[in-house]
């Protein structure tokens, strides 16, 4: 990605390797509230180990609960949304950011809700690109308001991002998001291919009875692109509680009907063990698709990921139930004031301690996050 120090850019690869310590997480280091500077969260920054020896190194930031658009399997068709009081500043979200690059994160991902609704997006991605120990910044959005941002968000660094794209048919893309706009989620792919810095994944989020039967018809479209496309399994994060198994259409199943039609897909290289898409290509020909299966294959061992809503909570796990809120802590007098960064650290390693090793979809007790996807951040 381009990465910006006082204004000049310089270029930076993405990590490809992950390392992995077996030390324990310690209590944060005591800090003097007196220094007028960013404070060093600790002298001898410990990695992010949560319990279970799994090293962090991933932030998704949520901007904005608010969407453009109403899909089933993440909003209701009527939604409130948070008073703008409540969301973090572009200033808060980059001072977190800061203090979590200190202790060891690498990779921040944009998100919402939709997060290119929230106003002039590319500020905070510019102030994050100034970031110097960054080796990721990425953008996940339904594209719809992509083509009339784009120039903005890669001139301020965005050199990453995911366009949703369910379906091919404005039909179908009416009766999935409840909205109409197919034309313009087009529009923004192609305006993000025509960028020669970034990086453009589409993911696909497959359900039985209303997108199952395009599957073959997405990925002709990536592969005449040649774009990477992700399918996702359908999750029980939709507001309006209505999951069940028989919508959702496993990875394997999606993967064996691609097969059926464009041959056989051979294991691709993994550059992020991390990463949750099991990564194909066809071994008759060039394009990449992947399969993110969060509910018949957990990637819940390899998850070096943390979750910051847009109000400002903490979260471990996309389908935990429990938050600590950042917020408080960063307009507190101490912080406001000092900037002092230990009183954040303290939060952030309380939160990892806390994450259990997996998410427990398949256990008898499980029970959804009382947010929905759109609340908490995609």
């Amino acid at each position: 990605m381009m990465h910006e120090t006082e204004g000049s850019p310089v270029s930076l690869s993405p990590a490809e390797n992950r390392s992995v310590a077996t030390s324990a997480a310690v209590p944060p280091a005591t800090e003097s509230k007196a220094s007028p500077k960013l404070a060093q969260a600790s002298q001898a920054t410990l990695p992010l180990i949560d319990s279970f020896g799994r090293v962090h190194r991933s932030l998704r930031i949520s901007v904005t609960d608010r969407c453009n658009i109403r899909c089933q399997y993440c909003m209701p068709e009527v939604a409130q949304f948070m008073d703008s009081e409540k969301l973090l500043s572009f200033e808060e979200i980059a001072q977190f950011a800061r203090i979590s690059a200190t202790l060891g994160i690498r990779k921040l991902r944009i998100t919402g809700g939709e997060p290119l609704m929230r106003p002039e997006l590319h500020r905070l991605l510019r102030m994050l690109c100034q970031i110097e120990s960054l080796e990721g910044l990425a953008l996940t959005t339904n594209g719809m308001l992509l083509a009339q941002q784009i120039d903005d968000l890669v001139a301020a660094g965005l050199r990453r991002v995911n366009i949703s794209l369910d379906t091919l048919n404005e039909e179908v893309f009416r009766r999935l998001s409840r909205r109409s706009g197919l034309d313009q989620v087009l529009a923004g792919i192609e305006a993000a291919i025509a960028q020669p810095l970034l990086v453009v994944r589409l993911n696909a989020l497959v359900m039985r009875d209303v997108n199952f039967d395009e599957v073959l018809d997405l990925v002709g479209f990536a592969r005449e692109r040649n774009l990477a496309l992700r399918f996702i399994e359908f999750m029980p994060l939709d507001a309006e509680r209505a999951w069940n198994r028989s919508q959702m259409v496993s990875g394997d199943e999606m993967r064996a009907r691609i097969e059926g039609r464009f041959g056989k897909l051979v294991p691709a290289q993994i550059k992020d063990p991390a990463q949750p898409a099991t990564d194909f290509a066809f071994a008759n020909g060039s394009g990449l698709v992947g399969f993110i299966d969060s509910v018949t294959q957990p990637f819940c061992s390899a998850c070096d990921r943390l979750r910051l809503t847009a109000d400002g909570k903490l979260r471990n796990c996309l389908f935990g139930r429990e938050e600590w809120d950042v917020r408080e802590v960063l307009r507190s007098d101490a912080v406001r004031e000092c900037q002092d960064a230990a009183a954040v650290e303290a939060v952030v390693r309380t939160c990892l301690r806390a994450k259990r090793a997996a998410h427990g979809i398949d256990a008898a007790d499980f029970s959804p996050p009382v947010r929905a996807m759109f609340q908490i951040g995609g």
